[in-house]
Formats: C-alpha cells, sequence, structure tokens
C-alpha cells in the first residue's frame, strides 16, 4: 500500500504546476480614470497588472505583494492604494502573523511612524482572521498544487472542512483533494463493471487510509494507495494536521460512487499512529 512516487511523475507534474502563469485582471484605472485620462487608466489595467503582475511564471503573486507592501510602506503612502494592497497580499497568501512580523521588519528600516499607519490598515484587512486561517495558509505554501475551493458539492458525504481543485480532466481525473484536521470522507466504494478504482498520491502534511475489516494506516507525503474497485474504505487528515492527496481516477467502464455511513468520532479517536 505505500511506497515512493515515482521521480518522473513527480518532475512532470510539479514542472506544469510550477510554470503555469496567471492572469491577473485589473478594472480600477478604466473604472476611476477612464474618461479623465484613458492613457493612464490603460497602462495601469493592462500593462501594470495585465503584463507584469501576471509574469507569475517568473514571481509569485505571494512575493509580489510582499514587494509591493514594502515600497508603499517605505514611501508612506499609507492611503486607499495600501489597503487594496493588504488585501490583495492576503488573498495571495500572506497570513496575519507574516503581515504582522513584516511590518515591523519594515518599521526599522522605512520609519516607525510609517508602520504604525500601516498596522491600522492591516487590522482592518486581517480583522476575522483566526489561527485557522493562518494554518491553511501556511499549509498550501507547503504544497506543489493549490489548495482550490472548499468541496460544497460532496460536503454531505464529508466530517468537517475539504478542498477541491482540479487538475486535469483529460485522459484521466486527477485532483488535489485537501482535509482539514480532523476532517475524514464517509465510507464509500468505487464500481465499476471492469477496470475503474481510484490512486491516492500523497503530497502533504498526514492523514489516514483503511479499509473495511482492516486497520487504518498512516500516510505521508510520498506514499501512494492503490484502491481497486468494490472495496469498502474512507480516507482523511489526522487529528493534528492538515492533509492532501492526489485522487487519481482510475478508467473504468460504467464507474460510480457509492457513499455509505460516516466514520464516527468514536470510530476516528481509536486510530493508533503505528511508525
Amino acid at each position: 500500500m505505500r511506497f515512493l512516487l515515482s521521480t518522473l511523475l513527480i518532475v512532470t507534474i510539479s514542472t506544469t504546476t510550477i510554470m503555469a502563469q496567471t492572469k491577473v485582471k485589473q478594472t480600477a484605472g478604466r473604472e476611476q480614470l477612464g474618461d479623465f485620462a484613458p492613457k493612464f487608466a490603460e497602462l495601469n489595467d493592462d500593462v501594470l497588472f495585465g503584463e507584469i503582475w501576471s509574469r507569475t511564471d517568473k514571481l509569485g503573486l505571494r512575493d509580489r505583494s510582499m514587494i509591493t507592501v514594502t515600497a508603499l510602506v517605505s514611501m508612506g503612502i499609507t492611503d486607499t492604494s495600501l489597503k487594496y494592497h493588504l488585501q490583495s497580499a492576503k488573498n495571495n497568501g500572506i497570513t496575519r502573523t507574516e503581515i504582522a512580523e513584516m511590518l515591523t521588519h519594515v518599521g526599522f528600516y522605512a520609519g516607525w511612524p510609517k508602520a504604525w499607519a500601516a498596522f491600522r490598515l492591516a487590522k482592518e484587512v486581517w480583522t476575522d482572521d483566526t489561527d485557522a486561517a493562518d494554518a491553511k495558509a501556511a499549509f498550501e505554501r507547503e504544497m506543489l498544487f493549490p489548495i482550490g475551493e472548499p468541496n460544497d458539492a460532496f460536503a454531505q458525504y464529508f466530517i468537517g472542512q475539504s478542498y477541491l481543485a482540479p487538475l486535469s480532466q483529460e485522459q484521466v481525473g486527477i485532483y488535489n483533494v485537501t482535509f482539514e484536521p480532523r476532517c475524514r470522507n464517509n465510507w464509500h466504494i468505487h464500481h465499476a463493471t471492469k477496470g475503474g478504482g481510484q490512486i491516492l498520491v500523497c503530497v502533504a502534511g498526514e492523514g489516514w487510509y483503511q479499509e473495511w475489516g482492516k486497520p487504518a494506516q498512516l500516510l505521508k507525503p510520498g506514499d501512494v494507495v492503490n484502491i481497486p474497485q468494490g472495496v469498502k474504505h474512507w480516507h482523511g487528515a489526522t487529528a493534528d494536521s492538515w492533509f492532501a492527496h492526489l485522487a487519481i481516477e482510475v478508467p473504468g467502464e460504467k464507474g460510480n460512487n457509492e457513499w455509505l455511513e460516516a466514520v464516527s468520532d468514536e470510530e476516528y479517536d481509536k486510530l493508533i499512529r503505528n511508525e
């Protein structure tokens, strides 16, 4: 059940992910200055954001946000433009803990009053954040793959919050599935008249996999689980760790999933780590 993923697969998937370029769309220039200064609006929306910010294959959005916020604070620009970029920094994965440390560091170089002004805006942007949000953002940075969106379509088959990021829907389906601590899916069976089943490739954190009538197995990055069709099983995160795996659909005929009973807290809390 447990072995290292081949180097070829890792290189192929990671190269595709790392080199992806995200197109940033900005409309503020045209909305606010389109009639008054159309050329400035074009340069702001199409060049600064549409070209420079969109070069994510060269430098990620998170790093660009850190650079931009540092530059604005250093110049003493603490108006709505800084608040916009602080919100962008949060959206790009900078946590409340990180922005506090970042502004403290900048304060020694840019000046204490500038840092104070920036902190007032940062508190407004990160006001509702919790330690759990920081943990989620930190976990996402561990992975080559995005966490994706809340897995609302399948929420009824999960205990706790899960997230889904489609990576490939051609040839075979590949999805990155992320579980918050204690999150797990229900017992379920992959059916097919021929072929079918699923392969799990563990990419970050720690989790559990269990087949009906067998002890649960602890999963770590690099582990692979082959799940034949017709086998009742469940998988999810450990109690103290986020967990993510790639779910690879094995081609088959007349395939479908049968969702069964949930894994109760009583069952889950009995799991024993044997490392």
